[in-house]
C-alpha cells in the first residue's frame, strides 16, 4: 500500500489486533503506547505483520489513516516492534512513522524480524506497476540502513497522490551522498510506482522535492551505480524531520 493512498473504507477493514488483552506494563509504557500507537488503532490498516512462534515479539507494518488529518505532509506508515515479557505477562515496544512501507519493512527487519515473513499484502493497497518498483522497494527493505532519513513529504491529494523522501548515505565517500525516492499512485490504473534519483548536495535534492510537490520538477537525475544500494551496513533509518513552513 503506498504510504499516500487514502485508508478503505471501514467496514471492510478488520481491526489490527497487538494481542495484549492479558498484558500489562508500567503505567509509562501504557501511557506511550496509547498515545503513540492505540490511539488511533480504529484507523490503522494491516499492510503486513509476523509472530514469532513463542509469541514473544510481533512485528507489524500498518497504515495510519487519521495522518491525513494530521500535519500537513506527515508520513502515513507505522512500523511496530512489540516484546512480551510471558513470565511476567508484560509487554514494551518500539514503533516509528515513516513514508513508505519498504522503509518500514527495514526498520523492522534490522529488529530481528525474518524478511522473509514481511510481505505486504496485496490487497491492502495498489500494487507495484512494474518490475523497476518491485525491485527498488526489495533493496530498500534489506539494505535501507544504509541511509538517514532527513526529510519527506505525503500528499494524498486525490489528483496527485505523491510521496517524496531524502535520504543521506552513511557512507560519506558515495558518489550520490544524497537520494531522493519518489512514490506515485496512479489512481485510475491503481497501481503505484518508486523511483530514486541521486544528488550530490542536500540543497539540490531538498528543491527538487520542493518542485515535485508543487507539480512541476525535472526528471530525477540518474544513480551513479556505485552509490546503489548494495549491502547492508550502518545504523537504521532515523524517522523523518518535517520542516516548519510546507504544506500538502
Amino acid at each position: 500500500m503506498s504510504s499516500a493512498d487514502p485508508a478503505p473504507a471501514r467496514n471492510s477493514i478488520p481491526e489490527v489486533d497487538f494481542g495484549l488483552d492479558d498484558f500489562d506494563a508500567d503505567e509509562e509504557v501504557c501511557d506511550d503506547f496509547y498515545r503513540q500507537v492505540s490511539v488511533t488503532q480504529d484507523m490503522l490498516v494491516r499492510l503486513a505483520e509476523h509472530h514469532t512462534a513463542d509469541g514473544a515479539h510481533s512485528y507489524y507494518v500498518l497504515f495510519d489513516g487519521s495522518a491525513t488529518w494530521g500535519i500537513p505532509g506527515t508520513p502515513q506508515v507505522m512500523a511496530v516492534c512489540l516484546q512480551r515479557n510471558l513470565a511476567k505477562r508484560s509487554f514494551s515496544f518500539e514503533q516509528v512513522r515513516l513514508p513508505l512501507p519498504a522503509m518500514a519493512q527495514s526498520w523492522l527487519i534490522h529488529r530481528g524480524c525474518p524478511p522473509e515473513t514481511l510481505d505486504l499484502d496485496p490487497e491492502a493497497g495498489p500494487p507495484a506497476a512494474d518490475e523497476m518498483t518491485r525491485a527498488l522497494e526489495r533493496r530498500l527493505a534489506g539494505y535501507g540502513d544504509r541511509y538517514a532519513m532527513g526529510y519527506s513529504y505525503t500528499s494524498d491529494d486525490p489528483d496527485d497522490m505523491v510521496t517524496v523522501v531524502v535520504l543521506r548515505a552513511l557512507d560519506e565517500r558515495a558518489p550520490n551522498p544524497f537520494r531522493v525516492l519518489v512514490e506515485e499512485v496512479d489512481t485510475d490504473a491503481w497501481t503505484h510506482t518508486l523511483r530514486e534519483g541521486g544528488f550530490a548536495t542536500k540543497e539540490e535534492a531538498l528543491r527538487w522535492c520542493d518542485d515535485r510537490i508543487a507539480g512541476d520538477a525535472a526528471p530525477l537525475p540518474p544513480v551513479r551505480p556505485a552509490a546503489a544500494f548494495a549491502q547492508p551496513a550502518g545504523l537504521p533509518m532515523a524517522p523523518a524531520a518535517h520542516p516548519p513552513g510546507r504544506s500538502r
